[in-house]
């Protein structure tokens, strides 16, 4: 739902009601079960599904007269509801699909310290050497602006 609810809001829809409709679709049967399904179609290409229902507009409420949800509604040169809906999917899809490496692989933690580590790297003035300087953070299991700030130093020193 993150990629989802992203496109919601930054289109000016109603990201509650589509929360509240997915949770409530994923129990229909009295079990809470996944939105989306994996297979491999007749050419042997991976095919993801995901659905849920979703009702969103571009025309009215905060997609008319919100400049950002405006802008947002150009820039993926949207021109109905259907089209939106289809990005919407496209989206929590490939949220989905990131969301099922991360657990195959380094898992969801690791994944989001290596994310927060490089950030943290970027804010403390690392460019180039941000990857180098986060992986020594998680490295050290302090993934800390003081610590990168001194990492970097000793890169630059050094």
């Amino acid at each position: 739902m993150n990629g989802v609810d992203s496109v919601v809001i930054a289109t000016g829809n109603d990201w509650r009601a589509i929360e509240a409709g997915a949770h409530s679709y994923a129990a229909r049967s009295g079990k809470y079960t996944s939105l989306s399904t994996w297979d491999k179609d007749a050419d042997g290409n991976l095919a993801g599904m995901l659905e849920m229902p979703m009702a969103v507009g571009i025309i009215g409420g905060a997609t008319k007269v919100h400049p950002a949800a405006r802008a947002a509604l150009k820039l993926m040169g949207v021109t109905t509801a259907s089209e939106l809906a289809q990005i919407i999917v496209s989206v929590g899809l490939a949220q989905n699909m990131a969301a099922l490496r991360a657990l195959a692989t380094e898992g969801i933690q690791r994944g989001h310290m290596t994310l927060h580590a490089r950030q943290v790297a970027i804010a403390a003035g690392a460019a180039a050497s941000s990857r180098k300087l986060a992986a020594q953070l998680v490295t050290e299991k302090v993934v800390r602006i003081d610590r990168a700030e001194e990492i970097l130093k000793e890169m630059k020193a050094g």
